[in-house]
């Protein structure tokens, strides 16, 4: 992330600065506040003062700014040009009826952002993010957005800090100031001692000052409130300072089909201008119906039909209890051809129990349950599910505690380097330090073990006995701590990690996490839709090389974290090509090995909930959590499972590849059929001495073919077009249509030449039949040729649009033919129609749609593709 500039000397940094050169009682009097925290009263009063702990980047956007971005979309400025053009030349007729496309448009796209915004909130609240805030004495989580100034906050691992802050005591605590500053390295914060310079450093530099928008790596503090929502540090570069994900294949695809069809409109519209001019000699005609080409090639309903699809999928998600919290990441599911998941809860129950306490041989031992006890009970940091299955396998059994009085003396905190939690206690007389964590991390710190009550030494011989006990426990699918201690280290109350070294191995605790019994299922049928899952863990590969046999997923090799900081980019991204578990990872390595997939082409997910997932959510293309998750894991995913299951995930996957399938349809349609009406106005515009249409006429049939397309986000997709990825391929939309496209101008040149040779609609008097009966033609065939390309099967027989789309194309040919057959089409310059053009209109009809259909199998013949 590119590093912010958040160190000018501004007012509010000043004002920061001076705050924390204040003692805990100043801070205290300052925000008439105390260590039991604000009363409720006050925090109420607070609340109603200073507003919602909300910068503005996360405040709902008012609805006159959604519809004024709504109008913001290139093709709408595209045709509000023309409608100005059309007006200021005095085509009034023509200027209104784009001014109703436009409010269509706008209007339509702006009611689906809006309740897409007001359904994103609503579910929002079921991921509310919250602190822990003492008032009244009482510490409670409360959620971040009611926090004020003077509130007392509580930090431990995996909190967000909800607002700028200063500290008043802190235990190990590192924080990730990443989002403000751009340094990936956590900064370790602590209380401030002795007299300091106010000029000295910045503001984000005090270590005594934490910000909005960090959070806490490891380790635990106290902290006083000083500013809230927009007085923030971080209110000030909120549009800039988040890490936001980047360009995805949605937003790459959906730009480069939006330049391409606007190149087309900018090409044709001097071409077609030219050609009527010099050909008709009435420039003035020749430019209202350029124009009015102009307007028929902009798809001006593309960003309607695109928000209404995504908003859709994220309503029915929702209903899945899919939380989408940013609308593009549907699609993405739908493209997703890699998932990355962590294994824990993921593909295994997520129901940790504890079935194992050794010593170091291998032996049954008390002594190991009791201090892992201690250590999992007094620790106050984030409690994992081995603490808590430590916990209730003695509430379970009704074991009664090693001690009777337990004192609390100090704490080392787990981080993710160490990979190990110490706490002291006093307890029988004595400072007993106690260790548990990874195996390989404890045997580091070990020098001793404790084998039938009796301290031996560490010799190679032993610890190979040790690994094997390991080893064997892994095997079976455990997964394994160590436990140490360490008696009356030294007498005062703080303890450091220079004293984890020299400890006493006790044995180990063995944890079982089945795999789950839907996880099999789940990723068969992910496999079955092309997405290829592979397992990132910090557990190692024994472990989980067994879960991932047991659910399905193949592991021929593993990678461990140690052998990925050796490689390069190219060559990770090589081995991941193969392999499916990468064990042994670090925060940072698992967003190394998304981005070499990325790079090697594919789109990537990742689904996790552990604090240390973060940046891998952020660097997938679709990052996935649960609701459960730690508030910083959930603030860096784009998606929230409510139920933590791959079942769950593999509907998503479903549904974003209907939200593509039925946005290609809109866009398949028109770029075809506009492409091949260019060539039918160019050929009438050459040979006809007449205009094929009038601008009005080609304004109101685009028209009434936009409506028309408005029921396409609840069309039926065809069970073959889920199987696999979707991809936006430009090139394969351009062989589309110069494959479909002159079917509709030869049918069109057809249309002529009956109308003009057969019909006799071939003289000035008769220009109006000449014209509605290009109308209908051109109306009823855009309509139905729909129900030929959506589909690569044969329509009608093999698949069949929804209800929706059918009533909608029924209801668009319909208002043709009230116009046509009604005194309206007078107003519309059209002339009634002969009995003798209506079969022709229904042969022409058949006629084209049978031949969209030969061409659309000659097109997947040739090119063995279907877009």
């Amino acid at each position: 992330m590119k590093k912010m500039d958040v160190k000018k000397n501004s007012g509010k940094e000043k004002e920061l600065k001076k705050l924390a050169l204040l003692s805990e009682n100043e801070l205290f009097k300052t925000f008439k506040t105390s260590s039991q925290g604000l009363s409720e009263e006050e925090a109420e009063k607070r609340l109603e003062e200073f507003g919602p702990n909300k910068v503005d980047a996360e405040k709902p956007t008012p609805a006159i700014i959604l519809f004024l971005e709504a109008l913001k979309d290139p093709f709408v400025l595209v045709l509000a040009g023309l409608m100005l053009v059309s007006f200021a030349t005095g085509d009034y007729q023509a200027g209104f009826v784009m001014a109703v496309m436009i409010l269509a448009s706008a209007t339509i796209t702006f009611v689906q952002e809006y309740r897409s915004q007001k359904a994103s909130l609503e579910l929002k609240e079921l991921i509310e993010n919250t602190c822990a805030v003492t008032r009244d004495g009482v510490t409670k989580e409360i959620p971040m957005d009611e926090v004020v100034p003077g509130d007392i906050v509580n930090l431990a691992t995996g909190d967000m800090i909800p607002a700028d802050a200063a500290l008043i005591w802190t235990k190990d605590l590192f924080v990730n100031q990443s989002s403000l500053t751009g340094e990936s390295l956590p900064v370790e914060k602590f209380v401030h001692a002795g007299v300091r310079d106010e000029s000295e450093g910045s503001a984000i530099d005090m270590k005594d000052l934490v910000f909005m928008g960090t959070d806490v790596l490891s380790g635990k503090g106290r902290a006083v409130i000083l500013k809230t929502g927009q007085s923030t540090f971080f209110g000030d570069i909120a549009l800039n300072s988040t890490k936001k994900r980047g360009k995805t294949s949605f937003d790459n695809g959906l730009y480069k089909v939006s330049r391409l069809l606007l190149r087309m409109s900018l090409i044709l519209f001097p071409i077609v201008l030219l050609i009527n001019g010099f050909t008709k000699g009435d420039w003035g005609q020749a430019f209202f119906f350029a124009i009015a080409v102009a307007v028929g090639l902009t798809p001006e309903m593309l960003p309607m039909i695109v928000t209404s699809n995504l908003a859709k999928g994220a309503m029915t998600l929702s209903k899945e209890k899919v939380i989408v919290k940013e609308l593009p990441s549907i699609q993405n599911l739908g493209s997703m051809d890699v998932l990355c998941t962590d294994k824990t809860g993921t593909i295994t129950e997520d129901r940790v129990v504890l079935v194992q306490h050794l010593n170091p041989l291998g032996e049954n031992n008390e002594n190991v349950l009791d201090m892992a006890f201690l250590n999992s009970k007094y620790q106050t940091g984030w409690k994992n599910l081995m603490d808590i299955a430590v916990i209730n396998y003695y509430d379970e059994t009704g074991r009664k505690e090693p001690f009777t009085n337990v004192e609390t003396i100090d704490e080392i905190p787990f981080d993710f380097s160490r990979r190990r939690l110490t706490v002291v206690v006093k307890a029988d007389g004595h400072q007993l330090m106690i260790t548990k964590g990874a195996v390989e991390e404890m045997d580091a710190v070990c020098s001793h073990a404790e084998i039938d009550g009796e301290v031996v030494a560490l010799t190679p011989e032993l610890r190979e006995q040790m690994r094997a006990v390991n080893v064997e426990l892994n095997k079976q699918g455990m997964r394994v701590l160590a436990v140490a201690i360490k008696k009356d280290v030294h007498d005062n109350a703080i303890y450091s990690v220079a004293d984890e070294r020299d400890m006493t191995l006790i044995g180990f605790m063995g944890f079982l996490d089945p795999a789950k019994e839907s996880a099999k299922t789940a990723i068969g049928s992910l496999h079955d839709h092309g997405v290829t899952v592979k397992v990132l863990t910090g557990d190692n590969e024994i472990v989980a090389a067994k879960v991932c046999r047991d659910v399905g997923i193949e592991v021929e090799d593993s990678i461990l974290g140690t052998e990925i900081e050796k490689m390069t980019d190219q060559e990770l991204a090589e081995k991941a090509r193969t392999v499916n578990l990468f064990a042994k990872l670090n925060p940072m390595q698992k967003s190394r090995i998304i981005a070499a997939i990325q790079n090697d082409g594919h789109t990537v997910g990742f689904m996790g909930d552990g604090i240390n997932d973060a940046p891998a959510l952020r660097t997938a293309d679709v990052g996935i959590s649960v609701d459960t998750a730690a508030d910083i894991t959930k603030d860096a995913s784009s998606i929230i499972l409510l139920e933590k299951s791959l079942d769950v995930l593999d509907k998503g996957v479903v549904e974003g590849r209907k939200v593509f399938s039925n946005m290609m349809k809109y866009i398949k349609n028109t770029i075809s059929s506009n492409f091949g009406n260019v060539f039918s106005i160019l050929a009438a515009s050459a040979f006809l001495p007449i205009l094929p249409m009038l601008p009005i006429q080609l304004l109101v049939q685009n028209l009434i073919y936009d409506m028309g397309q408005l029921t396409i986000p609840w069309d039926n997709v065809d069970k073959e077009e889920l199987a696999k990825p979707v991809k936006w391929s430009i090139d394969g939309l351009l062989k589309f249509t110069l494959c479909i496209g002159p079917v509709s101008s030869i049918f069109d040149i057809i249309t002529f030449l009956v109308m003009w040779n057969i019909l006799g609609f071939n003289s000035d008097a008769k220009q109006g039949m000449f014209q509605a009966g290009w109308f209908m033609v051109g109306l009823t065939t855009q309509t139905l040729v729909m129900h030929i390309i959506r589909t690569k099967k044969i329509p009608f027989i093999q698949s069949n649009a929804s209800l929706p789309v059918w009533i909608s194309g029924i209801l668009a040919i319909g208002a043709g033919f009230v116009i046509m057959l009604t005194p309206i089409n007078e107003y519309f310059d059209f002339l009634p129609l002969p009995a003798s053009y209506w079969p022709w209109y229904i042969a022409i009809t058949i006629g084209y749609l049978i031949t969209v259909e030969f061409a659309k199998r000659i097109y997947i013949k040739l090119g063995n593709e279907w877009v």
